[in-house]
């Protein structure tokens, strides 16, 4: 399976390399000149690793980091920044930086600098791995899949938090604004409907036939996991 790179810089000829670079080197890549997307991104999928410019023209990148960091977003991140004095590396560091590459910088050395923070992250992720289960329902909270009896699936963020509050409050009806509420980190902003559409993606997964009704719609209140 292939890991997943979200770079942000507002250079584009730099976000550029680096997209076809990276690609190349085996890994999907999202890339984006600010960081207005950058949240819903880190709700709805599975990002391994943010590349990160600090000199970004909505906000300065580490304070960014900083933030994320203080809502518990814990993805690894590695700085690639023209602010290279001693100074500005240690703060890097200490706002949440996982390595910090000053530019320019050589792109082969860049590579295995990323190989190396994803080596120690992944296995960080195997020591915490751990599974939920509801009926035939497997589900992996690091690899963000499921297995149904033996078929595999694989499901966004968004969809695996869906699924683990689910079979957390199993036998309960979890209503939209309860959802909204533990699922979006943003969700003053997101409508009631956009609860409706991610719960009926991760159905049209978990259960395509529509045989085995896990999740049950209460109308005019919420969702069951029966």
């Amino acid at each position: 399976m292939k890991e997943h790179i979200l770079v942000v810089d507002d250079d584009n000829d730099i976000l550029e390399l680096l997209e076809y670079n990276l690609t190349n080197a085996g890994y999907d890549v999202l890339g984006f000149l600010n960081t207005k997307h950058v949240r819903q991104v880190l709700s709805e999928e599975s990002i391994d690793l943010i590349i990160m410019d600090r000199n970004l023209p909505d906000i300065e990148g580490s304070l960014y980091i900083e933030m994320l960091r203080s809502k518990n977003i814990n993805t690894p991140v590695i700085f690639l920044s023209a602010k290279d004095s001693a100074e500005d590396i240690k703060d890097g560091f200490l706002r949440g930086a996982d390595d910090y590459i000053t530019k320019p910088f050589n792109l082969e050395e860049f590579i295995l600098r990323i190989k190396a923070v994803l080596k120690r992250s992944s296995k960080g992720s195997a020591q915490s791995a751990h599974s939920m289960k509801y009926r035939d329902i497997v589900l992996d909270l690091n690899q963000h899949k499921v297995k149904i009896d033996t078929q595999e699936i694989d499901l966004t963020k968004l969809e695996t938090a869906l699924l683990k509050i689910m079979i957390s409050n199993k036998g309960r009806v979890l209503d939209r604004d309860f959802l909204l509420k533990n699922i979006w980190t943003d969700s003053q902003n997101i409508h009631q409907k956009t609860v409706n559409v991610a719960i009926k993606r991760l159905k049209e997964k978990i259960d395509p036939t529509r045989k085995k009704e896990y999740i049950k719609t209460i109308r005019g209140v919420g969702y069951l996991l029966a």
